[in-house]
């Protein structure tokens, strides 16, 4: 480059638009040819590297602290200020190369992406997506600092969990309704904060010339393989392949439990009486087990955790003012994930990190892909990276291959893991069928009309095995709950897709587990340099969308279930 690139993503670290803006400006007035086309993605590759990183840091240090006005600030400054400007001048150098009409094997699939946001990039556009920023940060901030009061004490709602695996049924419902409480109390706060945001969605889709935000996201999120339509298949075939077989699991659930009527503070719990499931003692004894659990699968893999745990990237513990939620995310100049998370010492800690370990391992996987703008090859198949890890890891929770549990215990630690891939299913429906209404429905602007809506959904897709009645607060608020509604709008969808290529890998890993993880790997490693159905080929799966099919990787899950725990 004429202009030199910061020494590392550090020096960004404190950078208004004015540091930033001279670098897109060298890129967007060099003089470009398919002589030095490759020269100029590569620095412009480097620079968004080193940008990404940047805001990735600041990211981080927001939602491990909410409290922190410095670290609030810096998240704004770079989310609010510098992001949404930068999109601007992405569009400016998209358009250059897609002029420039190169192409070469290995770039196609980052073409059409380029091509596909230059269709919907409107420039104004670019305050709204400021404005956007500001109230996830608003949001974000409300969510951190919500608390109950417990037996003296102030918890955070995550932190009810794990009473909800309490034997005594009268501690689980406090438990349960305890961790709803706040979210029920602060519901006219939260309703109007997703006002705000669905007014900008509305403009930002009306901006790019589509009818509704739902339209918008479908092509912002470069969804070329399946449509709307599919989506609907998608909830269809819920109540008709998985909802018949997750009636039986919590028929057998009510029966163990001996109980007349099954409550939802009664889903989490043993249901054979038996003590809870506390996978580690500490966060540091959890990450000592967890990497020879790794190890099991690929030693490559323990050695790409380590190297996580080693360099600090790992924040699993929840506390006071942490933003929800877990998420994994990559400091691409340096080559490393990092990973959030709010544990509490239940099971479910175990599946979360599996979970984000596996969009570890992926980023590891195409680290070796030169251009940032071919490695993520969108979330469908991201998630796979993702939910195939959790069961490929399954087998080794036992503390015999350096695990978390006794032999006794193992087997109830794989079993919940298998129920709830399967009940995920109704819920995955839930919150895209929400979203496909609230953004292309007359009503999806009017609180109470989303609330009756997603009681209304939640009945379509869980059925009656669940008895909710007198519940309904505490029902609207499980929507309340979901972060995707306001921070990720339709990012959802992308996780049932990738559950059924994940139970994929995990039926091809019974016959065959070495051959299993080895597509595996070579399909994440692809990035995003194949089309989605190619990667899910790669990975031994293919996109379901359909009855029969989802209906055979269920009952093939719930075959599997039928052998453990008794």
């Amino acid at each position: 480059m004429s202009i030199a690139l910061p020494p590392s993503a550090d020096a960004l670290k404190t950078a208004t638009w004015d540091d930033v803006a001279p670098y897109y400006e060298e890129l967007a007035t060099r003089h470009l040819d398919k002589n030095n086309v490759e020269e100029w993605l590569a620095d412009w590759s480097a620079f968004e590297a080193l940008l990404n990183e940047a805001s990735t840091v600041a990211n981080f240090a927001y939602s491990c602290n909410t409290a922190d006005p410095e670290r609030e600030e810096a998240r704004l400054r770079f989310f609010s200020e510098i992001e949404p400007k930068a999109e601007e001048q992405r569009s400016r150098l998209q358009a250059r190369l897609v002029n420039l009409d190169y192409m070469r094997p290995g770039l196609e699939t980052m073409v059409r992406r380029f091509r596909n946001q230059l269709e919907i990039f409107n420039e104004a556009n670019v305050p709204l997506f400021a404005q956007l920023a500001r109230l996830s940060t608003e949001w974000a901030k409300v969510i951190g600092a919500m608390t109950v009061e417990w037996e003296g004490q102030d918890k955070t709602p995550p932190q009810m969990q794990p009473y909800l695996e309490e034997q005594d049924r009268g501690v689980r419902e406090r438990a349960f309704r305890a961790m709803y409480r706040p979210y029920i109390e602060q519901r006219g706060a939260l309703a109007d904060l997703f006002n705000r945001m669905y007014d900008v969605r509305v403009q930002v889709a009306k901006n790019a010339g589509f009818d509704n935000f739902r339209d918008y996201m479908h092509k912002e999120k470069n969804r070329f393989d399946y449509t709307p339509d599919d989506c609907f298949r998608f909830h269809e075939s819920v109540e008709v392949a998985v909802q018949p077989v997750v009636k039986r699991l919590m028929e057998r659930r009510r029966k163990l439990l001996g109980v007349d009527r099954l409550r939802p503070w009664d889903i989490a719990v043993d249901p054979k009486g038996r003590t809870p499931l506390r996978p580690y003692k500490d966060i540091d004894e959890f990450v000592d087990q967890t990497r020879f659990v790794f190890e099991k699968v690929h030693p490559d893999f323990r050695v790409n955790f380590e190297k996580m745990a080693g360099a600090g990237l790992l924040d699993l513990q929840n506390r006071k003012g942490k933003s929800p939620g877990a998420y994994c995310d990559w400091l691409p100049t340096k080559g490393l994930p990092l990973i959030f998370m709010n544990g509490v010492n239940v099971d479910d800690d175990v599946r979360t990190l599996l979970h984000e370990s596996g969009h570890a391992f992926h980023v590891f996987e195409t680290n070796r892909i030169p251009l940032i703008f071919q490695r993520h090859p969108g979330s469908e198949m991201a998630e796979v990276a993702s939910m195939s890890m959790e069961l490929l890891a399954g087998p080794y929770v036992d503390r015999k291959h350096g695990g978390y549990y006794s032999d006794e215990d193992a087997p109830r630690s794989r079993r919940w893991l298998l129920e709830r891939t399967l009940t995920f299913f109704s819920h995955c429906a839930s919150v895209d069928a929400l979203q496909q209404w609230i953004y292309t429905s007359p009503e999806g602007r009017d609180a109470d009309a989303r609330d009756r809506k997603w009681l209304e959904l939640r009945r379509r897709f869980e059925g009656d095995a669940v008895d909710w009645s007198g519940l309904e607060a505490e029902r609207v608020a499980r929507w309340y709950y979901q972060p995707h509604f306001f921070d990720y709008p339709f990012y959802y969808i992308e996780y049932g897709i990738a559950q059924l290529g994940a139970l994929q890998v995990w039926r091809n890993s019974l016959t065959d587990r070495e051959g299993a993880v080895r597509k595996y790997r070579e399909a994440l490693a692809l990035g995003a340099t194949r089309p989605l159905p190619e990667l899910y080929e790669a990975a031994g799966a293919r996109l379901v969308f359909d009855p029969d099919g989802m209906r055979e990787l269920v009952e093939l899950a719930e075959e599997e279930l039928a052998t453990l725990d008794g």
